[in-house]
């Protein structure tokens, strides 16, 4: 009888199937095998909170084929991640597929690696109840905020909205931030740079750095004042005053956790949460490395801890010493321990399966996309077990002769690259030249430069991750599905990569803060973490905590259910009047934002867009007949913004987008225009506007200037790089 091998993944499945003999069978479950139901609550509030499962209909079929395959086996051993998630799939399939107690093992592993998985098998564990209980538990708390809040949501607001305990944390962080931008009052303030140069040395860069004895604050330069010491320096001789050199070692960073890799991979690629970790399970499942089979080349990426196993570090400190030799090596290894109180210290970081499959021995297995992550988990890995990195620091101070101001010049050189010999750091140095005491300077240039203050930037996905992890907030698994979720439910818009809140988003906070504050409460949802890790580890039971939240909970929604008013919540009184039957105008809520609309509805049906003054915004025709019935062609507001639709909806349902103009010539076909589109999924592109004859397409807007070496389209690939759109050119901008 063959023996049953159970992961939740068929990528997985494939590559453990390479390493085990014909004796064993390995089937994939497809991912979580049952769930509460879709189409009603599920748990019995009455019942101490019993859930109710259901096979979902996608399943069922696999299901079935497990239970024969179980029935046939000598032995079930329940292979799914080692996390909650992992054990509560295996603790469904258990009971799903009814094996006897002696007929099953659970295994788990970090890594999908033949020395893993024989060793898992040669260590099998009993399921881990406590573990099953924190998901569930999760589950039914997620379940009873959404069913029980989100129909209040449709009632007091409008139709279609969602909450979640922590989509709804997540969507206050992002308003707060964009209320603080509003707030903001820009100030003006005026700083003094430019470069100088000894004889027959380089330039190098300088500013104005004290006033006599006093060093020089942001706001202690206005206009005037700059205008006057940029005309003294000029005028007289720079001197250097003093040169100080200082030696500094810096460590490297740990190794990647969850959170951390989602910010690097956002900040140095721009990818979201979302993407950074299907890239990353690809690499934890399996490649194909050419005729050496399917290997897991990282290890589970779901983790929070910082530790790494004696034998990643000794492989590290060899690889190093060959490589690049044992002054590069911090004897004995380095340990990081993280200073969350429920880091889950008994798991790994994230780290290369085997040193030696450097980046460049793969990189012929991988896409691009693969590449970059890979690249970054094997270079930090590495990096956290090598020697500090020594730079020196100088700085020398410039004496204006005859005037009261003084310069400043700061370069820094590594003198010693230890760990930034294999992991880059971004940023060009400032190297200054031989320079002394005494000796005298000359001026390149010299500018008097006025600034302004900039509010708080928005979050970009890297940085509420960060947000969410410094609150206690979330776990490493729900990160990347509550970005998504609060963009896909379009309470968040994407604005040049950062997150934006809706009018919607805005509403529903100031509801949920109001009137259910615990929802949306900081110290509130990260002590519901806590108490889940708490459930995770056996100290708590699931049923206390959830009956603690609920009841209060339930309280409080029936009597929001009385008291609150969707008009006074979702309408605003005007002065315009209905240029149809002449009722007064409102300003109404709908699922993409504000709009006018007539008090007289629904006798009058009469509607406006709102324009960014508050005001109604006239139909905008165009000069464009319907291709369907022939009407005249308008401009509509909707989801994603201004489109294209026929005048005489909802007869005629015919819609297109508008497009925006860039004024760059397309790349491709050099007749058309590239204009700003947007994908089905909100996402905005740039596309030549003769699609489809022509289907050239960016994902950055073109800058209009052409590649120097060659000729193609430069495009905006993030806030500070600019690519060329086909070689491997990129620049600063």
């Amino acid at each position: 009888m063959p023996k049953l091998v159970i992961v939740e993944s068929p990528t997985k499945a494939k590559t453990i199937k390479g390493f085990l003999g014909k004796e064993y069978v390995v089937e994939s479950s497809f991912g979580h095998v049952r769930d509460l139901p879709k189409s009603k609550l599920g748990v019995d509030v009455e019942n101490n909170f019993e859930p109710t499962y259901t096979v979902p209909l996608k399943a069922k079929k696999q299901v079935s084929k497990l239970k024969k395959l179980a029935e046939d086996a000598e032995m079930v051993y329940f292979a799914t991640d080692e996390d909650r998630e992992g054990e509560a799939i295996s603790w469904h399939l258990q009971k799903l597929l009814d094996v006897p107690t002696s007929k099953q093992k659970r295994i788990a592993f970090h890594e999908i690696t033949k020395k893993a998985i024989l060793e898992a098998l040669n260590n099998p564990r009993k399921l881990d109840i406590n573990l099953f209980h924190a998901q569930q538990a999760r589950r039914i708390l997620d379940r009873l905020v959404g069913y029980k809040l989100s129909p209040l949501l449709w009632k007091k607001v409008t139709r279609g909205l969602s909450a979640g305990r922590v989509q709804s944390v997540a969507v206050r962080l992002i308003v707060e931030r964009e209320e603080e931008r509003r707030k903001f009052k820009t100030e003006e303030y005026w700083t003094v740079e430019g470069q100088a140069f000894k004889k027959d040395s380089d330039k190098f860069n300088i500013f104005l750095y004290k006033e006599k004895d006093d060093i020089l604050k942001k706001f202690d330069l206005d206009e005037s004042r700059a205008k006057k010491a940029l005309e003294e320096i000029k005028a007289h001789r720079l001197v250097i005053a003093d040169v100080k050199a200082t030696e500094n070692k810096k460590s490297p960073l740990p190794p990647f956790t969850t959170s951390t890799l989602q910010q690097d991979a956002n900040r140095r690629f721009g990818y979201s949460a979302k993407q950074t970790m299907v890239l990353a399970q690809q690499l934890y499942e399996g490649i194909k490395l050419g005729t050496k089979g399917s290997h897991g080349l990282i290890t589970y990426m779901r983790t929070d801890s910082l530790n790494l196993s004696d034998s990643f570090k000794e492989a590290a400190n060899t690889y190093v010493s060959e490589k690049l030799g044992t002054e590069f090596i911090m004897a004995g290894g380095r340990n990081f321990k993280k200073k969350t109180k429920f880091t889950q210290e008994a798991h790994e970081a994230i780290r290369p399966t085997e040193v030696y499959n450097d980046p460049e021995s793969v990189k012929d297995y991988l896409d691009p996309k693969q590449l970059k992550i890979y690249t970054l988990i094997w270079q930090r890995a590495v990096a956290s077990q090598m020697s500090d990195a020594i730079t020196e620091t100088t700085t020398a101070l410039i004496k204006s002769v005859d005037t009261a101001w003084e310069l400043k010049a700061v370069g820094t050189v590594t003198k010693f690259a230890g760990w930034k010999a294999i992991y880059k750091n971004n940023g060009d140095e400032n190297e200054l030249p031989n320079i002394t005491t005494g000796d005298t300077l000359e001026l390149a240039s010299l500018d008097a430069l006025e600034h302004f203050t900039t509010p708080p930037a928005r979050y970009s996905e890297a940085g509420l991750v960060k947000a969410l992890e410094a609150l206690g907030i979330g776990r490493p698994s729900t990160y990347a599905p509550t970005i998504a979720t609060i963009i896909e439910r379009q309470y968040v818009t994407k604005e040049e990569k950062r997150l934006a809140p809706t009018e919607i988003a805005e509403i529903v906070n100031k509801l949920l803060t109001e009137h259910f504050p615990d929802i949306v409460s900081y110290d509130f949802t990260a002590q519901m973490e806590n108490d889940l890790d708490e459930i995770a580890e056996g100290k708590k039971q699931w049923q206390p905590i959830i009956a603690n939240f609920y009841k209060p909970f339930e309280k409080n929604l029936m009597l929001k259910e009385k008291e609150l008013d969707k008009k006074e919540l979702t309408e605003t009184a005007t002065d315009e009047k209905c240029d149809k039957c002449g009722s007064a105008m409102v300003i109404k809520l709908g699922r993409f934002g504000k709009f006018m609309a007539c008090s007289n509805y629904p006798e009058c049906k009469n509607t406006k867009p709102i324009g960014e003054d508050g005001k109604a915004e006239e139909v905008e025709k165009i000069d464009e007949l319907c291709p369907s019935c022939g009407k005249s062609m308008i401009v509509k507001t909707g989801r994603f913004g201004k489109f294209i639709a026929c005048s005489d909806y909802p007869k005629c349902k015919t819609t297109k987008n508008k497009s925006q103009g860039t004024g760059v010539k397309c790349g491709l076909c050099e007749t058309g225009e590239m204009v700003a589109k947007r994908s089905k999924k909100g996402k905005i592109f740039y596309g030549c506007n003769n699609y489809p004859k022509c289907e050239h397409l960016l994902w950055g807007k073109p800058t209009g200037n052409k590649c120097p070496e060659c000729s193609k389209l430069l495009y905006q690939a993030n806030k500070s790089t600019i690519k060329c759109e086909d070689c491997e050119y990129s620049e600063k901008s």
